[in-house]
């Protein structure tokens, strides 16, 4: 059994998770990462997708599945075919939550939809992740996390008013999907508690990056107002933006709240600044951000990153350095808190890869594993949940269902 010196708060329960990409492996993940038991289940041969994504590769290797997958059992099971539908049955009835990101309507059709699962494990917490939900006009529709990002008004706020919107560089709208799975499924088991019954917890990734929004549509319904693209500062917030610093790196300042541009003003060497009326105020400052934007910017290129973040931690200014992947792992503020963690392992060796959040005091869940090989625990699964023989499991391997 793959589960040694599990303490997370998740430990004892059983996850199955079928589907590939990103959303509803993220939320496999979360669950794993918090101690629960997923057995992951994937087409034989292939696989899931996200063995071959990523944008640099070890050898040929995903250096994303180590981390989409990590503390998941890999078994090998062909869905299409009536003999991996059963066994996929059989391993659910004994599961507390089935995660999927099928697009709606495929379970159904192998007979493992809800109203199915649910005669036979009525506790069962049903977690389906797809791009539009599974009611509405568009739910039948093909949909992918950057459609989501499009209509779910996400990437319309991205970039500057006068070129096309980008991506943010990440998947956000298929792991925000994830998220919100994951916590769909931890209120469902609270539910479950007292009242015994499982349910269906339905995320749309659209669901997922509408959740977002803020005050965007009440905006439009009260005012007519559309928020629009403002680049590196948010409108009548200042100063809060990206400054530029003596030795070409970037520094992120907020110092929009009264006090603390008081002190930023006294950082800069520019006390007078807080008691101008043209930027005494919030809405002072707001009014004029793009002249305080400036005054700011002019002071940050006399100095490097390092002098600038030691002035203003002194001065209790929020600011922080811009930071690609090198300066994250490099940050030793990260690897105290176990936001950046080593992961030692047989395919990839040593892995430096993102900890888990949250952070639980008690039962904090650990990265126990990197994503496995594929079908690695197969032969461990059905025979430890199912009671097949070393014979039977030949047999399937033989007649291709696993």
């Amino acid at each position: 059994m793959t589960e040694p010196n599990n303490q997370g708060p998740l430990t004892g329960i059983r996850v199955v998770e079928v589907g590939s990409f990103i959303a509803g492996p993220f939320c496999g993940q979360l669950l794993a990462d918090l101690g629960a038991d997923v057995i992951k289940i994937e087409p034989p041969g292939v696989g899931d997708v996200m063995r071959q994504w990523g944008v640099a590769q070890l050898d040929g290797k995903s250096l994303w599945w180590p981390v989409i997958a990590r503390n998941k059992r890999s078994m090998t099971l062909d869905l299409r075919g009536t003999a991996g539908q059963e066994i996929a049955r059989s391993l659910i009835n004994q599961a507390d939550i089935l995660v999927e990101n099928f697009r709606p309507g495929t379970l159904e059709r192998w007979g493992l939809g809800p109203d199915d699962l649910h005669k036979t494990n009525p506790g069962l917490i049903i977690a389906r992740v797809s791009g539009f939900g599974q009611t509405g006009p568009y739910s039948q529709s093909v949909g992918f996390g950057a459609i989501a990002e499009a209509m779910g008004g996400l990437r319309t706020l991205a970039g500057f008013p006068d070129r096309a919107p980008p991506r943010a560089g990440l998947s956000i709208g298929d792991s925000l999907a994830g998220v919100f799975a994951a916590l769909g499924v931890t209120s469902a088991l609270e539910a479950r508690r007292r009242t015994g019954k499982g349910q269906v917890v339905d995320v749309g990734i659209t669901d997922a990056v509408l959740a977002m929004q803020e005050a965007v549509l009440s905006e439009f319904s009260a005012t007519g107002s559309l928020r629009q693209r403002t680049g590196t500062a948010l409108p009548g917030i200042a100063p809060s933006n990206l400054y530029p610093t003596g030795d070409d790196e970037w520094i992120l300042i907020g110092g929009n709240g009264d006090a603390i541009f008081a002190r930023l003003a006294q950082a800069m060497g520019q006390p007078e600044l807080a008691k101008d009326e043209r930027y005494a105020t919030h809405r002072a400052r707001g009014a004029r951000q793009q002249e305080l934007d400036d005054i700011v910017a002019d002071w940050t290129r006399t100095l490097p990153l390092a002098g600038l973040l030691d002035i203003l931690k002194a001065h209790n200014v929020p600011s922080g350095p811009l930071y690609d992947a090198a300066g994250i792992v490099a940050d030793p503020h990260f690897r105290e808190r176990g936001a950046v963690v080593d992961v030692e392992s047989t395919e990839y060796g040593r892995l430096t890869m993102q900890g888990i959040a949250p952070h639980l005091s008690d039962t904090p869940g650990s990265v126990r594993w990197v994503g496995p090989t594929l079908g690695e625990h197969t032969q461990e699964v059905l025979a430890d949940r199912l009671g097949l023989s070393p014979e039977e499991i030949e047999k399937l391997k033989a007649a291709g269902v696993i």
